[in-house]
């Protein structure tokens, strides 16, 4: 790790996780499969810390067959079971099940706009929003707004937030922060 300053909500004790604040945070990559699995990690989130959820990634990715959505959409009974019984995953039985709904909802979202990405574009364009302090803006609430609509559960307007800045649709490192850049594309 470097001495460089990050954003006050980086743990510099944990590896891993200044390892996703230098590396992954708010840059912008819309490959079908990442936008897949944080969107899943992401509600998985909702009441605890990212923190949390960055720790137990490598777990949820075994669990959930590498996040393959095709296999996803077909866990029945006894694979839910399965990933309530799972210790090295959050257990929460309203999560797990709606990480099979969610899932299939992204699934049918791909299929009619194409991409994911190409629904989200649908409400963002295709920008990057510089903003700091914030934990939704009207962009987020209108996602959250749609998907809620479309039956996904946790995904509210903080969690499409946090969402849309870990894939780079929005950037939020702080001024301090060696990777801040200033406001100006969004």
């Amino acid at each position: 790790m470097c001495a460089e300053k990050r954003c006050a909500w980086c743990n510099l004790k944990n590896p891993i996780y200044v390892e996703y604040h230098d590396n992954e945070w708010c840059r912008p990559n819309f490959d079908e499969k990442y936008l897949y699995e944080m969107l899943i990690l992401e509600s998985f989130q909702a009441g605890l810390s990212w923190e949390c959820v960055l720790n137990k990634r490598d777990a949820f990715r075994e669990a959930f067959d590498g996040f393959d959505i095709n296999k996803v959409c077909e866990y029945g009974d006894d694979k839910l079971e399965e990933l309530m019984n799972n210790k090295s995953i959050i257990r929460n039985k309203l999560k797990i099940k709606s990480a099979v709904n969610n899932s299939r909802i992204f699934a049918d979202i791909s299929a009619v706009y194409g991409s994911f990405y190409n629904y989200l574009t649908s409400f963002v364009g295709e920008i990057t929003y510089y903003e700091t302090g914030l934990t939704t803006n009207k962009h987020s609430d209108a996602i959250s707004k749609d998907l809620q609509g479309r039956g996904m559960k946790f995904v509210g307007s903080t969690i499409i937030y946090s969402y849309l800045q870990a894939i780079g649709i929005i950037y939020s490192h702080d001024e301090g922060c060696f990777l801040y850049e200033k406001q100006g594309k969004g």
